[in-house]
């Protein structure tokens, strides 16, 4: 293998591209949320939670945490410019049992299960289907200049993405810039967040005095997919409760204590119509992020080329230029 040429692009740290990219590469019923407060409250509203992707801006620094060996996990070092976005995704969804990651990635796990960390890195930027994906977001540029090769200077902004996801009992994180899995404890389906929730505070801490740009996004079950669930438990139960019989007492688990049936059905149509009203935002926030993500594709080079060409042919172009020059 050698690394494909041709280029990957930066892409936006943003829920909605992220969202369509996981989409877009086979993964079903995955959606990507900001974090904006580690607190538990924002954690039990979000569950359940597959992993975290922590961005930060990069420098050289001493890490003695150790690496751990552990052929279990996928970790696939980055050897290309601009992949950590999509390898820092691409490590929760194969380390998530319970993420239906689609045929294509499900054969691509398959085929690098026991290569080497640096093998799999490879093998991550020779695919054409992830590489087209992540590329798809590329921002259009009048002049594209690629360089693969090119180093990070000391004085470059160069913005980094890790992962943290729990896997079979332990807490890892994942930098494809390492030699591999750093093993942060153990940890259980319930709590792992709050395991992993003070290593990253601990770093953004560390970097306060002189970097205030970080962003923190949960990958997290489908919001939709979630609420019809729910509402289908929830009417299984108001079925329940319609069958019995009148003088019957349920207990109600949002109150915790015991009640007619006709006030526990009362409570169940007030939840579903909670959980309905829940969905449709959120499939007015999928439509959102749709019109945004087709304005981030789109190229607008030529409308402003042509522009300028009947602004200069009209002789308006320069007195334009004269009074915003004026301004500065």
């Amino acid at each position: 293998f050698q690394a494909m040429s041709g280029g990957w692009c930066t892409i936006e740290s943003d829920p909605g591209v992220f969202t369509e990219l996981i989409s877009e590469i086979g993964v079903k019923n995955v959606q990507v949320e900001e974090v904006y407060d580690l607190d538990r409250q924002t954690i039990e509203q979000m569950r359940p939670i597959y992993g975290l992707i922590f961005l930060f801006k990069w420098r050289q620094e001493k890490d003695d945490r150790p690496s751990v060996d552990n052929r279990e996990i996928f970790f696939a070092n980055q050897v290309i410019n601009n992949a950590c976005a999509t390898q820092a995704i691409l490590s929760i969804l194969f380390n998530s049992p319970d993420i239906e990651i689609g045929n294509e990635l499900k054969e691509f796990q398959e085929m690098t299960r026991d290569w080497p960390s640096d093998m799999k890195g490879l093998a991550i930027s020779n695919s054409e289907t992830i590489r087209r994906t992540h590329n798809s977001f590329a921002r259009a540029e009048p002049f594209a200049i690629v360089d693969d090769s090119k180093t990070a200077e000391e004085d470059d902004d160069v913005f980094h993405f890790i992962s943290y996801v729990p896997f079979k009992g332990h807490l890892y994180e994942l930098d494809g810039l390492k030699p591999g899995p750093i093993h942060l404890g153990e940890c259980t389906t319930d709590n792992w967040v709050d395991v992993a929730f003070p290593v990253i505070q601990k770093r953004i801490e560390r970097y306060a005095a002189s970097e205030i740009r970080f962003n923190l996004l949960a990958v997290i079950k489908n919001r939709v997919q979630l609420y019809k669930e729910e509402i289908a438990q929830l009417e299984a139960k108001k079925q329940t409760s319609t069958e019995a019989q009148p003088s019957d007492h349920m207990d109600v688990e949002s109150t915790g204590s015991s009640a007619p049936a006709e006030v526990v059905n009362a409570q169940i149509e007030a939840d579903i119509d909670e959980l309905k009203r829940k969905i449709e935002q959120e499939e007015e926030k999928y439509k959102q992020w749709k019109t945004e993500n087709i304005r981030r594709k789109h190229n607008y080079i030529p409308f402003f080329v042509n522009l300028l060409k009947i602004l200069a042919e009209k002789g308006e172009l320069t007195p334009l230029i004269q009074k915003a020059q004026k301004k500065r």
